[in-house]
């Protein structure tokens, strides 16, 4: 099959390309390297270094590669970010989204896979379906929502998934590609710069409505994320659909929780203190996947907290 992609030179992107080509499929990437890296794209895919707004040389890709499927990752994602700049992360993540998913369809491309997040359900005490209401309380999670929204109103013309991603966390098995080690908008990423750089870790509130007081997450690792991707494309290329399906295993882990375990992976143990609450967490985010799973029979192979902890550690140390 042949797979367009857009941000894939991003950690998500880029795994899936992998993966991908891995398995003797056809891969093109689309990219502007805003956040994403070169070394992350394959060696095996065809890339173009162009905005994805920019719709006079993306019909000129039309004109010269035929594609079954497009994969849109390319955003802006970093949730506290998204707080100062909100009218940057509108413009990145739906306006020139927008562009580039309608001039897929413009040229034919109506089999759309997109990359959407949990963080459009907002607070929640309890897993999360498909079906529950949608409250997105930062403007990078309204922008994921306001394109999905886009979608749906194109649905009788289109055949699309789109996947609400939970926490993506840990690595390519071969190193290849992952996560940017240079910034800091996540928890794993956070403790790998404190585990290995020797710094204090800040956790952000111990007063959640939580056991220990703590956040929780469902954290998936983006190799069972890529493989979800394969298996979307394979239901939507056998019949037209639009569906909604939640990434995540179905159990969580708190932030203390992450820390204890990770600290057992390090020689010397993280310090860390206790810091303010920030007004755009939230407190409890675990997927109810059942729906994926029913349409497509999928089998996480690395629902296991130490390897995605490992693999994040691996990456983060041969890219520092």
């Amino acid at each position: 099959m042949r797979f367009l992609i857009s941000g894939g030179a991003g950690y998500i992107g880029s795994t899936v390309a992998h993966y991908l080509i891995d398995r003797g499929h056809e891969v093109t990437i689309v990219d502007n390297l805003l956040n994403g890296f070169r070394r992350n794209i394959p060696k095996k895919a065809t890339f173009f270094k162009i905005d994805i707004s920019d719709t006079k040389k993306l019909n000129n890709i039309f004109l010269i590669k035929k594609f079954d499927f497009v994969f849109h990752f390319a955003a802006l994602i970093n949730n506290e970010e998204s707080l100062k700049y909100p009218k940057r992360y509108f413009k990145n993540n739906y306006e020139k989204g927008k562009i580039f998913l309608q001039c897929c369809i413009e040229n034919n491309l109506t089999n759309i896979i997109y990359s959407s997040t949990a963080a459009v359900y907002g607070n929640r005490l309890k897993k999360v379906d498909e079906n529950d209401l949608l409250n997105p309380i930062s403007p990078y999670s309204r922008s994921k929502l306001k394109l999905e929204n886009f979608l749906k109103k194109k649905k009788k013309h289109i055949s699309c998934i789109i996947l609400r991603y939970f926490n993506v966390a840990g690595a390519d098995q071969k190193l290849r590609c992952g996560f940017n080690v240079k910034k800091g908008y996540n928890l794993i990423l956070n403790l790998c710069l404190a585990g290995v750089k020797n710094k204090k870790f800040t956790i952000n509130g111990n007063n959640y409505k939580t056991k220990d007081g703590t956040p929780i997450r469902d954290y998936i690792h983006v190799e069972d994320l890529a493989k979800i991707h394969l298996l979307t494309a394979s239901l939507i290329q056998k019949k037209k659909m639009f569906k909604v399906f939640n990434c995540g295993y179905g159990h969580g882990f708190s932030v203390n929780q992450i820390l204890k375990k990770f600290n057992s992976l390090l020689k010397n143990k993280i310090d860390f203190k206790i810091g303010k609450r920030r007004n755009s967490d939230i407190v409890i985010s675990i997927a109810n996947p059942n729906k994926l799973i029913k349409y497509t029979n999928w089998r996480p192979k690395f629902d296991n907290l130490n390897y995605i902890l490992k693999s994040s550690l691996s990456w983060y140390r041969k890219n520092i």
